[in-house]
């Protein structure tokens, strides 16, 4: 009897929840609620247009531009200044709106700020308390751990932001991305932030860049960013989306296309009839993992879907100046875009990408084939929805009206279950709208408002070590180790419908589009295709009040910021020292790295990310990814002074205290990945100088420069070959240096029949260098050009 009644309440949840979840198609019914004060997000249409006039008229002589360049033209620092712009070639200096750093990558940030000895941020900045909880138990469970396990980083960012005038927002409040969406971000305005997933905001017409920390600091302390003039990429949408494709096949049917280097150097612009047709927050997934091509960011025009999503989220006045400055917020007609890809939403099949990487797309229909192929066990260990890429409101409603169907036929997941909101605001709406008690009824488990298991905060204990397993995710990247520190995990990525679906099955081999399941009953159950509302019907809930940010006008100069004397997770920064005006002896090949090397590879996260705030701790973990190619090894080298092996991190330690610095042979899209600073403040701290690639991927090439790295590559990719780790290396062409002149590598290698003997030869190496970026490395750092600039003007 008990039984019966589970079932018919059940059957009852789902029917109500069903006629809910009609997508709603005139959003002009929506409520529009009381709006806030939206003064400080609101760009300043009148300026920036005029700006753009400047620059068109006198540059470009009245032709028309693309959206992205409008954009970033009208932020120039000073517009009359200019007097040419190629793109691929001139370095821009622009004047973002905003700055938005989470809690990792902040720390650094603050750090580097406290030595420009600014008094307050010169732009609107947000902190966003996301990367340290670990998913476990879940949910509000995690955030309280996390509360005691990371109170000094916490207590060190909270009396920092009071004291530079920083917004900050607390552990539990949600995921940069979709705070920032929530919140912050306009159509038209410029934002940087120390994430690479920032493009999030372009969903909202946003040029939002990820940068590394001294990027942010520039901003901070009203020195212009620098960011070389982009080409553009249109990607040309016509059609709609049929029943089981979403947004999120859009990027990874893309990302297929291009491959993680196919961006590089380029803005991706989204245009046609298509655009139309998608949810703001559904142009925000797009946008978000737009950075796995390794594109500087994505950016979709104003529309009408935008226009409703400011208003639900309480900034009208937003939309209403946004639609009197509609033609800004769009390219202009006949604009010229560098390369133009066409895809028809119409034929769009949903797409799984993966392993290892997030460019290997594969359309759902050949999934099973390809999984077989390779011969891997056909089971998913774990699905997992949300993230900073699909945690929407839309994401999560579509997503529980799959799980209620399976809940009507008593269907439950043959996989773990997990659940990230993206925002407490996300997170009320769902408890609110039923959609939570759906999800949990069926055994998943809500995590915090985080970034969790995306970013390898996973205390997972179902497998065992090195266990190679399967999990499939909605999240936007899928490396080696990433998720849960487990090298033999592959993540494959896909929508949360194709996750949610796939995870009841249990199975890499199932397709919900033709496969059935059994019921309670013994039928055979197949999945109708998703449906959701594109906005609450009721409006958002605006979650617990505990969670809103400190509102700021100003700083407090008179806040101590916290930093505890015995602390191991914060350390001071000491400046870094300038170039010593001479070229480089005696350098050492430290490790030629083999293969695919992201900033994963070179500053891992997971465990290491409670070490974020003190250079001296988390450069223990430099390079430990990386694969040597000199003896296929990861995390091994040969120290040359010692004749004997160990890891890369002692190696490199022992050769500075030995005073010999070394460097790094990469090979292709060499800190691909995450917008990690670390990545460059580690090398540059263990005593590197230079490093010489075939390729940079463009934050972790910034980054460098601004540490004071010299980033090379390889004028002749072949010469890559030429190198070995222990060579020794001498440099032609540092003194001198200027933008566009080549740099002479001289290599001393040993003789392979005599050790005692050496051959010598140069091989010329290239640069990207302004004349600005050479200043950078001349002073030792941005950041010490900035400190000296400070103090000159106080004295």
């Amino acid at each position: 009897m008990a039984q019966t009644q589970s079932i018919n309440q059940s059957r009852l949840i789902h029917l109500n929840f069903r006629r809910s979840l009609a997508t709603i198609t005139d959003q002009s019914k929506l409520p529009i609620p009381e709006p806030k004060d939206c003064s400080k997000i609101t760009p300043n249409y009148a300026k920036l247009v005029e700006n753009l006039s400047i620059v068109q008229k006198r540059i470009f002589g009245g032709q028309p531009l693309t959206l992205a360049e409008k954009i970033l033209y009208a932020h120039l620092w000073n517009p009359k200044e200019i007097n040419k712009i190629v793109k691929g070639e001139t370095y821009l200096q622009l004047k973002p709106d905003r700055v938005a750093m989470q809690d990792a990558s902040s720390q650094t940030v603050i750090l580097q700020f406290m030595l420009a000895g600014m008094p307050e941020t010169a732009v609107p900045t947000s902190i966003h308390c996301d990367h340290l909880i670990e998913a476990y138990e879940g949910g509000d469970k995690d955030v309280k751990t996390a509360e005691v396990t990371s109170k000094e980083i916490f207590d060190f960012l909270k009396s920092a932001s009071e004291k530079y005038g920083i917004e900050f927002w607390k552990p539990g409040s949600g995921i940069i991305h979709q705070i920032v969406l929530e919140n912050y971000a306009a159509p038209g305005a410029l934002m940087i932030g120390t994430d690479s997933h920032t493009p999030n905001a372009g969903g909202l017409g946003t040029i939002a860049i990820g940068v590394g920390g001294a990027d942010a600091v520039d901003a901070m302390a009203d020195i212009p960013w620098e960011l070389k003039a982009p080409k553009i990429i249109g990607v040309k949408l016509i059609g709609k989306l049929n029943d089981w494709a979403s947004p999120k096949d859009v990027i990874l049917h893309l990302a297929g296309k291009l491959t993680v280097r196919g961006g590089t150097g380029h803005i991706i612009e989204y245009f046609g009839t298509g655009i139309e047709t998608l949810s703001c927050t559904g142009m925000a997934t797009i946008c978000n993992m737009g950075a796995e091509v390794g594109a500087t960011t994505s950016v979709f025009p104003f529309t009408s879907s935008m226009h409703s999503y400011l208003s639900a989220t309480r900034r009208h006045p937003v939309a209403k100046q946004a639609t009197s400055y509609a033609s800004y917020l769009k390219a202009d007609v006949n604009a010229h875009y560098d390369q133009i890809i066409e895809i028809n939403l119409s034929e769009l099949e949903p797409h799984i990408n993966g392993p290892f990487t997030p460019d290997l797309s594969t359309p759902l229909s050949k999934f099973a084939d390809f999984v077989t192929k390779n011969g891997w066990k056909d089971e998913i260990k774990a699905g997992l929805i949300g993230s900073c890429t699909n945690s929407s409101y839309q994401d999560m409603s579509r997503v529980t009206s799959l799980v209620a169907q399976a809940l009507d036929k008593g269907v439950n997941p043959k996989s773990d279950f997990f659940i990230t909101p993206g925002s407490d605001q996300i997170r009320a709406t769902m408890e609110r709208d039923g959609q939570t008690e759906i999800l949990q009824k069926v055994g998943g488990r809500v995590l915090a408002n985080a970034c969790g298991p995306c970013i390898g905060q996973w205390k997972r204990t179902d497998i065992q070590e090195n266990e190679e397993n399967a999990i499939l995710t909605s999240f936007n990247r899928n490396f080696k180790n990433r998720n849960d520190g487990n090298p033999s995990t592959m993540n494959f990525l896909a929508s949360p419908e194709i996750v949610t679906a796939m995870t009841f099955a249990g199975r890499l081999t199932f397709n919900p589009l033709t496969d059935t399941l059994v019921d309670k009953d013994g039928k055979p159950f197949q999945f109708s295709s998703p449906s959701g509302d594109e906005l609450p019907k009721h409006g958002f809930e605006k979650g617990r009040e505990f969670y809103e940010p400190t509102q700021v006008s100003a700083g407090n100069p008179s806040t101590q910021i916290v930093i505890p004397s015995d602390s191991n997770r914060l350390q001071l920064l000491e400046p870094f020292p300038i170039w010593h005006g001479s070229e480089f002896h005696g350098l050492r090949v430290l490790i030629k790295v083999k293969g695919k090397c992201t900033t994963d590879h070179i500053s891992a996260a997971g465990r290491w990310l409670k070490f974020k705030g003190h250079l001296e701790n988390i450069s223990n973990n430099t390079l430990i990814g990386a694969l040597n190619a000199d003896n296929e090894k990861v995390n091994v080298v040969r120290n040359v002074l010692t004749g004997e092996d160990g890891s890369i991190p002692e190696v490199a330690r022992y050769y500075k205290e030995n005073n010999i610095q070394w460097i790094v042979v990469a090979d292709h899209n060499y800190g691909e990945g995450s917008a990690r600073e670390h990545a460059a403040l580690q090398v540059r701290y263990l005593g590197c100088p230079i490093i010489i690639a075939r390729s940079f991927a463009r934050i972790h090439e910034t980054n460098l420069k601004k540490q004071g790295v010299l980033p090379l590559i390889f004028k002749n990719d072949d010469d890559y070959n030429l190198l070995s780790g222990g060579d020794i290396i001498s440099t032609v062409g540092i003194i001198g240096l200027e933008p566009g002149k080549d740099v002479t590598i001289r290599i001393r290698k040993e003789k392979s029949d005599d050790k005692k003997k050496f051959e010598e030869f140069d091989i010329l190496t290239k640069h990207t260098m302004s004349e600005n970026q050479i200043e950078w490395f001349v002073m030792g750092s941005a950041l010490n050009l900035i400190a000296s600039k400070q103090k000159s003007t106080s004295i």
